[in-house]
């Protein structure tokens, strides 16, 4: 995946984040975006993303995470390097 810049981060995002769409809005800014990975809810009312591609668009759904749909109330997001399992797509794992 370290080809033209790409990378892999795998996100945790903290807060009033399940039951608001949350996962739909990562999906869909990733797809915007040309991302890869998935999104999912986690047991403990977090939300993981794990996003591949171009750096400056691996940011830019970073940072959209920070705001989230609009009636998410993100607190904290976590931020980790991931190794790449070369995804072919972004979907949302249920």
């Amino acid at each position: 995946m370290n080809k033209d810049n790409n990378i892999c981060k795998r996100i945790r995002i903290f807060g009033y984040v399940q039951g608001v769409g949350f996962r739909w809005y990562v999906y869909k800014s990733a797809k915007e975006l040309g991302l890869k990975g998935y999104v999912k809810n986690l047991n403990d009312g977090s939300v993981q993303a794990v996003i591949c591609g171009k750096k400056e668009d691996v940011e830019k759904l970073i940072e959209k995470c920070y705001k989230g749909p609009s009636y998410a109330i993100v607190n904290r997001i976590d931020i980790e390097d991931f190794n790449n399992q070369s995804f072919n797509d972004f979907k949302i794992e249920l």
